[in-house]
């Protein structure tokens, strides 16, 4: 399998390529050149597999460079940290499925692609005598999630920026509390989309990325995107046997499209057994607008209970749009420089029309969420964190009768204790990895959310 750009700008790579390239030289994004559609004889070989060999054997399809026996090595080594047996466990409460995807280290759904990554960015490394320095910005729970998949790793440092008092407190002692040689929390005085465009201008910068050797954790690494895949396709293939039906629909919490793209190869994958990906936002309803009106212009970030969607540019969208313009990387290019300069674009009704046969949306506001939260528990015991709430809410309100919906569970309730609390009136419990970490000893610096600035530091620190 080889990796292209979505702007058309890079000849074909392999997969150890566009790991390590992470963002395309060119600005564009890598994806597959093909995106495999699977037979129902393989299905049929797939419903027995247990999650870390379903992994290996959608890994495998993206990944024909690295031995067989390495890769199943790398992926079993990945999912020994989960503290569940299923790794992403799927949970019936009333009239949906709640997919469990915060049983990693970090307790959000990012353990499960960042785990994988930070052994396959140690793995290449060690074959090639090389070094790394990862350079990610984070809404909440990629940072830890990243931090936690390298601390200690030998030849690897890594430098998450977050945005300084817009992450919830435990996700930000999540991070800070990590205090590995190799780990460097920078809180920038801006947004998320600050700490994202500062990231993307450095990776731009082809000088400064060779010479500090730049490696990409967010999802614009296309290793994040696939090893999320995986669940798309084990909880379809789960619940179709288990429930006797052909077809299940997902609803997403999505910020940065990141996920939902995930979703969106999933379902190229296996069209015959996902049928409807439902796209929830929450008041930062950029994508949403873009689903319903063909509408994709930046507006305010408001400051939500769920802030790993408080997102206006969500980096993923590029690789969507290669697909909606018909795999044509020179328009892609195109459209990205335009909306670079405007930020804003359009689409046609035909356009619409093509987005809306691939997802439906719903944005749900702050009231929604915790409402949703509130009544969840009420009827079902079971506690949402308010990324999920908005999930459920927007999946409940698209449900049709007959075919399941499964609704991602994108991190543990107890991250965001005051939201929780707000709607059931106490916090949820602690767990082990939780309670004591504000016990713990911190390690951040807050700079400017400025290019300069983050160069700086990094040139200080980097390998």
């Amino acid at each position: 399998m080889q990796y292209i750009s979505t702007r058309g700008g890079i000849a074909p790579i392999s997969f150890k390529q566009a790991v390590m390239m992470g963002l395309a030289t060119d600005g564009g994004l890598l994806l597959p050149t093909s995106i495999p559609e699977i037979s129902a004889e393989t299905l049929v070989q797939w419903r027995q597999l247990s999650y870390p060999e379903l992994a290996t054997a959608v890994l495998g399809l993206f990944i024909d460079d690295i031995p067989a026996n390495d890769l199943r090595e790398l992926v079993a080594r990945s999912y020994q940290t989960f503290n569940h047996p299923e790794i992403t466990p799927l949970v019936k409460q009333g009239d949906c499925y709640i997919l469990e995807l915060f049983h990693g280290p970090t307790l959000a759904f990012k353990d499960v692609a960042l785990q994988f990554l930070g052994n396959v960015f140690e793995y290449l490394l060690k074959e090639s005598g090389g070094k790394m320095n990862i350079l990610g910005a984070t809404s909440g729970d990629t940072g830890s999630a990243a931090i936690y998949g390298v601390r200690g790793k030998e030849r690897i440092n890594i430098f998450i920026l977050h945005p300084h008092n817009r992450v919830s407190p435990i996700q930000e002692l999540q991070m800070t509390t990590v205090t590995d040689a190799n780990v460097f929390n920078l809180a920038v005085r801006g947004t998320f989309d600050d700490g994202q465009a500062i990231v993307k201008t450095i990776f731009n910068d082809l000088a400064f990325k060779e010479k500090h050797q730049l490696g990409a954790v967010n999802s614009i690494n296309w290793a994040r995107i696939v090893a999320q895949v995986v669940y798309y396709i084990h909880a379809a293939l789960k619940i179709t046997a288990s429930a006797g039906v052909d077809k299940v629909d997902f609803s997403v919490p999505t910020g940065n499209f990141g996920d939902i793209f995930a979703g969106f190869v999933a379902r190229r994958m296996l069209p015959n057994q996902i049928r409807h990906l439902i796209l929830a936002t929450n008041e930062n309803n950029l994508l949403t607008r873009f689903i319903l009106n063909g509408d994709y212009s930046l507006g305010a970030v408001a400051q939500t209970s769920s802030p790993s969607m408080d997102i206006q540019v969500a980096s993923n969208f590029e690789r969507y749009l290669y697909y909606l313009n018909g795999e044509d990387a020179e328009r892609t290019r195109q459209d990205m420089d335009r909306f670079a300069v405007s930020g804003s674009l359009q689409f046609d009704e035909l356009a619409q029309e093509r987005v809306r046969a691939d997802f439906a949306s719903r944005s749900v506001n702050e009231e929604e969420t915790i409402a949703t939260i509130r009544d969840f528990y009420q009827q079902h015991g079971y506690v949402l964190d308010p990324h999920t709430a908005v999930g459920v809410k927007a999946g409940l309100a698209g449900r049709e009768e007959g075919v399941p919906m499964i609704c991602l569970a994108t991190a543990h309730p107890a991250k965001f204790g005051a939201a929780v609390e707000r709607a059931i009136g106490h916090e949820p419990e602690l767990p082990p990895s939780l309670a004591d970490l504000a016990d713990k000893e911190t390690r951040c610096e807050v700079i400017p959310a400025e290019v300069g600035a983050v160069k700086a530091f990094v040139e200080q620190h980097a390998l």
